[in-house]
């Protein structure tokens, strides 16, 4: 095992959207030096995609990336949804959302992004490979004191600040002592299709409702597909969870045997790496306004803090608004040499927390429902939940949902008189 000191004012754990955003908030406001701790050998692309929206747009504005990503994906204007016991489609408008020029709805390959995202960063910065074993204060009675890392190769950090971005089963929200996050009984198959030839399909997507699943899928460009199914999860479902054949096995044969042969087309053309399962898991939104989502220099950001169900395409949105908001607070902690400030640190957090919380509550909560008014079901309050989700639920209530959430703004960086 090597043995490794390195000194910095920040460490992220986790080189995932949040973490990496993170890292590049902190560096275009002046941060010295930022380390980010990877468990995995690269980046990660788990997902194969995700749908950006304008307050997520208005982030990676802000970051200095957008303009990488926008010419690649064509905008989404609309989608469709098919009841398929009664044929009956309807359309739901993105237009009315609000939007700048170049940020629209469009859904992008997770691997671009956290490129784009990780390209603008110094070398070195990330460190892959690296598991955290522990965290333990620099002064074990000083609350607001920086902290000491201990990684498995050996290798010990010591950091000013230190900002948890490790995902659901996050290992900082752990130590801070926030609650597990809990099953929405529900689990999502995603993957990624190639047509070589172009596929054919117009830029809107579509989705399809079934009795107990949801299905659907977007174009991303005139070759590629990315495609979803929803369901309740059942016990066999873990054992599959690592192996994308058997999971693409089970959604021919079983999950998509009732859907339309689009729908079956698509997932026929799916690249068998992107193929996943997993649980869809939130964090109870009481938990993210009361809970210990900071202490001291120790804070998360993105599904370390905040997981929520994928209903409203808000948790890589969400991870990116972090990180602009974390960026802007810690900039108050600067000394002009690019020093973080210790003793303005847990303040500095705090005010991050304070901005965030109400607002990733709102996102967790909005999300459930509207993922359990659109699943549907069986029994009577399953049976009350579809009348609404067939009759008012996409022609009224989701646009307006929608709109009201991707207008969120994130606000602008400082412009930092750090030494570049």
């Amino acid at each position: 095992m090597s043995e490794d000191r390195l000194d910095v004012e920040v460490a992220i754990v986790g080189a995932g959207i949040a973490g990496l955003a993170a890292a590049l908030a902190m560096k275009k406001v002046g941060i010295k030096s930022i380390v980010v701790v990877e468990s995995a050998a690269g980046l990660r692309s788990t997902g194969a995609a995700l749908g950006l929206f304008p307050n997520a747009w208005r982030a990676l504005d802000v970051l200095g990336i957008a303009h990488k990503l926008i010419p690649l994906y064509p905008p989404l204007r609309k989608f469709r949804v098919t009841h398929t016991s009664t044929g009956e489609t309807q359309e739901v408008s993105l237009d009315g959302a609000p939007v700048l020029r170049g940020m629209e709805v469009r859904v992008v390959h997770r691997r671009a992004l956290l490129e784009s995202l990780a390209e603008e960063l110094p070398p070195g910065t990330i460190r892959f490979s690296s598991k955290l074993t522990s965290i333990t204060r620099q002064k074990p009675t000083d609350a607001s004191s920086g902290v000491i890392l201990d990684l498995e190769d050996g290798t010990v950090i010591r950091a000013k600040a230190l900002i948890g971005c490790d995902g659901v089963h996050s290992a900082v929200a752990r130590w801070l002592g926030l609650s597990t996050p809990i099953d929405s009984g529900r689990g999502a198959v995603r993957g990624l299709s190639v047509y070589p030839d172009g596929h054919g399909f117009s830029s809107g997507s579509q989705q399809f409702l079934g009795k107990n699943e949801r299905t659907g899928f977007f174009p991303m460009n005139d070759k590629e597909i990315y495609w979803f199914i929803t369901r309740r999860s059942n016990p066999s479902d873990k054992d599959m969870a690592k192996e994308p054949d058997l999971i693409l096995k089970n959604v021919t044969e079983t999950m998509a045997k009732g859907f339309p042969p689009a729908f079956r087309d698509v997932v026929n053309h799916s690249e068998l790496s992107t193929v996943s399962w997993a649980p869809l898991k939130f964090r109870l939104p009481w938990d993210v306004v009361v809970g210990p989502t900071h202490r001291g220099s120790v804070a998360v950001a993105g599904d370390a803090m905040h997981p929520m169900t994928p209903d409203l395409g808000q948790g890589g949105c969400a991870a990116l608004e972090d990180a602009v908001v974390l960026g802007r607070n810690i900039a108050a902690t600067l000394h002009i040499d690019g020093s973080v400030d210790a003793e303005k640190v847990e303040r500095c957090l705090d005010d991050f927390v304070r901005e965030r919380r109400w607002r990733a509550a709102g996102l967790i909560a909005g999300a459930y429902v509207s993922g359990r008014i659109q699943q549907g079901g069986s029994g009577w309050w399953e049976s009350a939940v579809k009348f609404i989700r067939d009759g008012a639920f996409y022609r009224y209530m989701f646009p307006r949902i929608v709109s009201s959430v991707v207008g969120y703004d994130c606000g602008p960086l400082p412009i930092t008189l750090v030494p570049a």
